[in-house]
Formats: structure tokens, sequence, C-alpha cells
């Protein structure tokens, strides 16, 4: 049994339910961040010293050293959606994966979890998906043994997919729907948490890939509908001409934030689910929640009066 384990990009969405599931198991975790400030909330998750925010950006050699040094776990949930001049696709997906498996095995860490993407691969068009297919390949490379977890679409309380779209629906007169034909397998957070421990604790993923999704595949346009539904939000929903969604991409990219990319509409026209075959959470003994289960709960605040008052019942 491992004492200490590190992760990288504990106190991102995924991570803070990463980092409470080892606490819980009973390891020291060290939180490796850039900025520790940010990972404070985290100490909670265990006893006094038990979970400790590290300072160490994935683009930094000695910092990433030093941080898998004496670990004997180490998960790296480091990603980007978007690119900056701070953060691009390759230094993030591909270098700094690369960094950190080639640290831990010089360091001598017993399990590597890396999580990547589902549609990682390095022949996409999407820069995104391509660069996660290219991460896998360098962190094969460097730690043969690691485990990889590919998720589809992740939510709960704190995702940015539900709760986007709800809030738009909170402002716009209508729901507009891009590439609404795609399929999407959503993974609770909490379940590619227990995944990551499964995975640690089991000698049978060692140097496996495992694609992780809900028990249910969903196209696009029906979870715009299904998010209508549970937000009591009564509008329509509109097709959107691609040329048109890719020249408003265009000019986002140029705005902060960076709300819609041109990447992400190539990445959102291909399917998002498991494929067949593939090793999922059931082979690391796990049944998946459904978004029916979790995502009312957190998106009654986006109902019509705050969700005093229930949403409508679908007839």
């Amino acid at each position: 049994m491992a004492d200490v384990a590190t992760v990288f990009g504990g106190s991102g969405f995924i991570g803070r339910y990463v980092v409470r599931r080892l606490a819980r198991a009973g390891k020291t975790v060290r939180v490796a961040v850039r900025d520790t400030e940010q990972a404070l909330f985290l100490k909670t998750a265990g006893s006094i010293g038990q979970v400790v925010p590290l300072h160490a950006p994935v683009t930094d050699d000695g910092a990433v050293k030093r941080a898998v040094a004496g670990a004997d776990w180490v998960v790296n949930l480091v990603g980007i959606l978007t690119e900056s001049r701070a953060a691009s696709f390759q230094s993030i997906h591909v270098d700094a994966a690369a960094r950190i498996a080639a640290a831990a095995k010089t360091a001598g860490v017993k399990r590597l979890i890396h999580v990547s993407a589902l549609g990682a691969d390095p022949t996409s068009d999407s820069r995104y998906a391509a660069t996660k297919g290219e991460g896998e390949a360098a962190v094969r490379a460097a730690f043969p043994e690691a485990t990889i977890l590919r998720p589809s679409i992740v939510f709960g309380p704190e995702d940015d997919f539900f709760n986007r779209f709800a809030a738009m629906s909170r402002i716009l007169p209508f729901m507009p729907v891009i590439q609404g034909a795609s399929r999407m397998q959503p993974v609770f957070a909490g379940d590619v948490a227990d995944a990551v421990l499964a995975a640690l604790l089991s000698d049978v993923s060692i140097g496996k890939t495992f694609e992780l999704g809900g028990p249910k595949v969903w196209l696009f346009v029906d979870l715009l509908a299904y998010i209508l539904k549970v937000t009591g939000r009564d509008l329509a929903l509109i097709n959107m001409p691609v040329p048109l969604v890719r020249l408003q991409a265009w000019l986002m990219e140029r705005l902060p934030g960076k709300l819609l990319t041109r990447d992400q509409l190539r990445l959102l026209a291909h399917d998002n689910v498991v494929a067949s075959g593939a090793l999922g959470l059931n082979d690391l003994g796990l049944s998946p929640m459904a978004v029916e289960q979790i995502v009312p709960d957190y998106l009654t605040r986006y109902r019509p009066g705050g969700g005093r008052r229930a949403a409508p019942q679908a007839v």
C-alpha cells in the first residue's frame, strides 16, 4: 500500500474528488498545483497535515521532480480546454505529461495514473484530441506500466458543461444547438475519482487503458433538452449553421475567456462515447451513476425563482 500520493492538478474539478478519495484511503496527499492558495480548501479533506498543497507547475522540471520524490503513487489530471499564451496544448498535454511520467519513473514511483480524454488520437483534426493522444504515447514511452483513463464529458456540481448551458438558458431567447446529433456518454466526477483509486489498488490495471462513460449514451441535442426540462425553461432548440458558428468561434477566440473555439467545434463533430470492447468502469468493479441521479440537484439554482419553486413536469 502506498503512503504518499502526488496529484498534479489536484485543485481542479476532478482533482478535488480524487484528493478526497485518496485521503479517505489513508494516504498522505501532495496536491501539486501552480497556485497553492487555490488548493488550501482541500486541507480539510484529511486530518491535520495529511493533505499538503505543493507549488509544482508542470512546466518546471525541478518542481515536478520534487513533487514526485518519495511518492509511491502519482496521478496526473492536468489538462486545458483552450490554449493561451501561458499554456498550449503541446506544453500541457504532451510535454508536461512526458515530464511527469519520466520524473515518476526516475523516482521509482510504483503506480502512475494518467487521466486523458475519450477521443484522444494523434491523428485527430482537433488539436485538443491530437495532443491528448500524443500525451498518452509520451507517457507510455516513459512509464510503460502507467494506467491511462479516458473519461467522456465529466459532470458534477462544479462542472463547466451542464452549468454553462443552464446559465445560458436564463439569458438567451432560445437554446442554440451545434452538432446536435453528436453522441456523448457523460460520466460523474465521483466515478472518475473512484476509477483512479480502483486502478491504483489493482495490479490488473497496470499498463492498461480504460474508457470511462456513464450508463447512457445521449445525443447532444437531447442533453440540451434535458437541461431545459430540469431548469424549467421553455425555450426552443434552434440548430445553428456550422459556417456561421465557425465564424463566431473565430471572433470569440480573440476575446477574453474564449467561450467557443474552432478547435472545440472540430471536437464536437466527433462522437464522445466508449468504444466497443474497451475496458471501462465495470472492469474496475464500478457501476456508473446516471445523469438523472446527480444533475437535477445542482441545476436547481437555475430554475425560475432560483429554485424556490419546482420546475414544471414534462407531459
